[in-house]
């Protein structure tokens, strides 16, 4: 697993800044992305990915510990699709 303090240090000593500096960047960008789906707008970067909500309905789901029906109620899910320059990456 990769932390964002992680993700900082790497960006930090590629790039000549202070781990500070880095995790406000880190932090931002995270933070970019979070505005935008809160507003229902896409996120795309390129060479990554894209990420938006999606809507799921409300829908009758089951309790797996005593099997009643219940219902499930309608959410909106934040959905990654990675670019395919990602795909390509992952599958050399």
């Amino acid at each position: 697993m990769t932390t964002t303090n992680e993700i900082a240090d790497k960006i930090a000593s590629a790039n000549n800044l202070t781990k500070v500096q880095a995790k406000g960047i880190v932090e931002a960008v995270f933070q970019a992305i979070t505005d935008a789906a809160s507003s229902d707008a896409e996120t795309s970067i390129p060479g990554f990915g894209k990420f938006k909500v999606k809507a799921s309905p409300e829908r009758e789901g089951r309790n797996p510990a005593t099997g009643e029906k219940m219902t499930v109620a309608a959410s909106r899910k934040l959905a990654f699709t990675p670019a395919k320059a990602l795909k390509d990456a992952l599958n050399k």
